[in-house]
């Protein structure tokens, strides 16, 4: 796919998706910025890393945090010169029914999830308009802002709602600057996070780990889990100019589940 733009920031890069999204930028010649409040995990993405033509650095960033969202947007413009694409990946949950979620779980997946992405999204924003060549800002939501029905917690469900609406209004304000602003919504990804939420409900309904993945995907046409690499090559795709007049959209990755 055609590239037009070349530098990019990834949050949430130490791991899981933000990782693959990291790797499959790098592989595909972008100079990627990676981004997360775990500097140790870091290392390891940067080190998997295996276009040598291409540029790599690590910030270490807690999205909840303006500041270092501040910091981050003015490292990747020292060492890039550009912010071209922002993956908006950073996010938290946690296996928990509706009555046993209280404020601190509201304000931790809120300051991260919801705040995090709209600031990562209005910074970069306005990184891109004063460059003057457009950009690509990519969110990610979940098929739990759909209605998936086995979704972490109610709390998490609503910030990735929040995403969904906040990556529709952007992108109607930020087209006349050439930015595409479009998220994504992943159904259950077996990452690490997917493995212990697994692991848990496998525990608490008594059960085998396979009988609960089984559960999990008994509605899926396709019949398996996300990977990692599904998510990833979305974003390669919204980074082309393949992708140059889709915007305000959200695509579902999710095996069929979620009919729109």
């Amino acid at each position: 796919m055609k590239k037009v733009f070349k530098n990019a920031c990834v949050t949430g890069a130490g791991n899981g998706i933000g990782r693959s999204i990291a790797l499959s930028l790098n592989e595909e010649g972008y100079n990627v910025v990676c981004a997360d409040i775990d500097v140790k995990a870091l290392d390891k993405t940067l080190k998997l890393m295996s276009n040598k033509n291409s540029k790599k650095i690590k910030i270490k960033c807690n999205v909840s945090i303006l500041k270092d969202i501040d910091n981050m947007i003015a490292k990747t413009i020292k060492e890039f010169g550009s912010l071209d694409i922002m993956v908006n990946n950073a996010g938290v949950t946690k296996s928990l029914s509706l009555f046993d979620l209280d404020e601190k779980h509201w304000e931790w997946m809120n300051s991260i999830n919801a705040k995090g992405t709209f600031f990562c999204l209005q910074k970069s924003a306005k990184q891109m308009i004063k460059q003057g060549h457009g950009g690509r800002i990519i969110n990610m939501s979940s098929v739990g802002a759909k209605g998936f029905v086995d979704v972490s917690n109610a709390i998490y469900a609503g910030t990735k709602g929040a995403i969904l609406s906040m990556t529709k209004t952007s992108s109607q304000e930020l087209g006349e600057h050439n930015i595409n602003v479009n998220s994504i919504c992943p159904a259950p990804t077996y990452t690490d996070i997917v493995k212990k939420l697994v692991e848990k409900r496998a525990k608490e309904k008594k059960i085998s780990k396979q009988k609960m993945i089984e559960y999990y995907i008994r509605n899926v046409p396709l019949g398996r889990f996300n990977e990692t690499e599904d998510i990833s090559s979305m974003v390669l795709f919204l980074c082309s100019e393949g992708a140059r007049n889709i915007t305000g959209q959200s695509f579902n990755i999710d095996g069929g589940l979620i009919p729109s």
